[in-house]
């Protein structure tokens, strides 16, 4: 399993630095964000290392994926959650602070402060859209 000795979750994965653990199987670890957006704010990551999201391997982005989803899941039956988001950062500029990929389960309430930098609005300009979407078509 790839690791690097420099990574936080690496050392939480090895036992190294301590962390809340929440659920764990042989390739995934969930674990309580120590610097919580909302109640219930967890971290899902590939026990193996990957730095973002264009490196992990699909398998276990499909198991993070999916202890993800579980997650979620229970901060809505057992935290009283009004809905989830999950967020991924991938690179500096998109607000990525560790570098082992990672996946937040931020439990939302109706009452909650948090605010993402973006939010959905009017719509875009149609020809930038249509001209992105040519250059991201296969």
């Amino acid at each position: 399993m790839a690791t690097d000795s420099e990574c936080i979750f690496c050392k939480i994965v090895a036992g190294e630095v301590p962390a809340t653990k929440i659920a764990e199987d042989e390739h995934s670890l969930a674990f309580m964000d120590i610097n919580p957006g909302t109640r219930g704010h967890a971290l899902v990551i590939p026990k193996a290392h990957s730095a973002d999201l264009l490196e992990i391997p699909e398998d276990d982005l499909a198991r993070v994926t999916a202890m993800a989803k579980e997650i979620a899941r229970r901060a809505k039956e057992r935290l009283g959650a009004d809905g989830v988001n999950l967020v991924n950062s991938c690179g500096a500029d998109a607000w990525q602070t560790v570098f082992h990929f990672h996946m937040h389960v931020l439990p939302r309430y109706k009452d909650d402060t948090v605010k993402l930098p973006w939010m959905p609005g009017a719509g875009g300009d149609t020809d930038e859209i249509a001209a992105a979407g040519r250059e991201l078509a296969s």
